[in-house]
C-alpha cells in the first residue's frame, strides 16, 4: 500500500510544530506516583497511579518515555486531553482528580492510569493528593489553547 507522500509531509510538520510539555516525575509510592507538570511559564503538580508494569487502569504509562496529545470529549470529564499512542493502552487521560493510589493496598484512586493536575500537593484521606484540581485543569486547557502537544515524561527520581 503507498501512502500519499503529502499527508506524510504533513504528519512530520505537524510533529515538528507541536508544542512540548514536560512532566517531571519526582517520587513514587503506593499512594501514586507524583511530578510537576511544566509548559512555559506554567507548571503544577501530577499524580498517577504508581508503576504496575504498564497494566491498563492500574499503572502510570511507561517514562522515560514521549507521546502525543490530542483534546477530546468524555462523557465523564467534558473536554480532556488524551495520550492516544501510549504502548498498550487506551484512554490515557489528563483530567480532574486528586489522589492516584494502588487500591489493592488500600489507598484511594480518581484515575484508573490517568495524569490528575492540581495546583498544591497536600492529604486528602491522609493520603497524599493534588489539590485543586479543576481549576488548574481548566487553566492548563487554556494555556495550551486547547492544541495538541508533545508530553515528554522523565523519572526525576
Amino acid at each position: 500500500m503507498l501512502l500519499n507522500s503529502s499527508l506524510i509531509m504533513n504528519v512530520i510538520l505537524e510533529n515538528i510544530n507541536l508544542k512540548t510539555t514536560n512532566l517531571i516525575r519526582t517520587d513514587s509510592d503506593d499512594q501514586g506516583t507524583f511530578g510537576v507538570l511544566s509548559i512555559g511559564d506554567f507548571s503544577c503538580f501530577t499524580v498517577e497511579p504508581p508503576w504496575r508494569d504498564n497494566r491498563s487502569n492500574i499503572s502510570c504509562i511507561p517514562s522515560p518515555g514521549e507521546y502525543h496529545v490530542k483534546i477530546r470529549f468524555s462523557p465523564k470529564y467534558g473536554w480532556v486531553y488524551w495520550l492516544w499512542d501510549v504502548p498498550n493502552r487506551q484512554w490515557v487521560l489528563i483530567h480532574p482528580g486528586n489522589v492516584g493510589g494502588d487500591t489493592t493496598k488500600g489507598w484511594k484512586t480518581h484515575t484508573k492510569g490517568c495524569i490528575l493536575l492540581g495546583r498544591k500537593r497536600g492529604f486528602l484521606w491522609n493520603q497524599k493528593a493534588v489539590l485543586i484540581s479543576k481549576p488548574t485543569v481548566m487553566e492548563f486547557m487554556s494555556i495550551t489553547e486547547r492544541q495538541d502537544f508533545k508530553l515528554r515524561i522523565i523519572n526525576g527520581f
